[in-house]
């Protein structure tokens, strides 16, 4: 019985494999060859945009300068409660305070480290999400000048290169990393307006 199954599935998949049946042409692409000869292919080095984009060491600037003010923040309010609760400790142990009181400064000091958590989540979440922001908003921004970059210098493809890419090698020949900063920098005026 079993040497019949086994048969009896061996020719229908032998029938379907020698199916004549073909692909649907609607799932063919219709992809026109190209003639490659006079293709523009240039790229840029994303680490070197970070690097010399004014509008970019500007925004990064004003995100360190937000996080550092937001460090020393976070600083000054945990001295306060480390200053409260070595005041209080010391009070204890010299007998100054009563049983309802030391109960009163514990509750205080869980509520003083309450705040100081929570005001560390909040407004590093909201750093965080103003600097992600940023960076979004640029790169759009380097994404649609690269577009005007392109359609005036007649390049077909700009490609971008960076750590950790999908492109291993370009002929530094086909490098427009300088060229292509220094025509952001130009425009900077422009891109920041349409950021605001």
């Amino acid at each position: 019985m079993k040497k019949i199954i086994l048969f009896s599935l061996a020719i229908g998949l032998f029938g379907a494999c020698n199916s004549d049946k073909k692909p649907s042409t609607k799932s063919i692409p219709k992809v026109e060859a190209k003639d490659l000869e006079g293709l523009k292919i240039a790229y840029y080095a994303n680490d070197s945009v970070k690097k010399y984009f004014d509008y970019f060491k500007k925004e990064e600037a004003r995100a360190e300068k937000k996080q550092r003010l937001f460090e020393a923040e976070l600083t000054k309010r945990n001295k306060v409660y480390e200053d409260f609760v070595i005041k209080k400790e010391q009070e204890a142990r010299a007998g100054l305070l009563s049983q309802n009181e030391l109960a009163m400064v514990q509750q205080k000091a869980q509520q003083m480290q309450a705040d100081l958590m929570r005001y560390q989540q909040v407004e590093g979440e909201k750093i965080e999400k103003a600097t992600l922001k940023s960076l979004e908003e640029i790169n759009k921004k380097v994404e649609t000048w690269g577009k005007k970059y392109c359609e005036m210098h007649h390049i077909d493809l700009l490609l971008i290169q960076g750590q950790g890419g999908q492109i291993n090698y370009i002929n530094k020949n086909m490098d427009v990393t300088k060229a292509f900063i220094s025509f952001l920098n130009e425009n900077q005026k422009e891109i920041e307006k349409d950021l605001e």
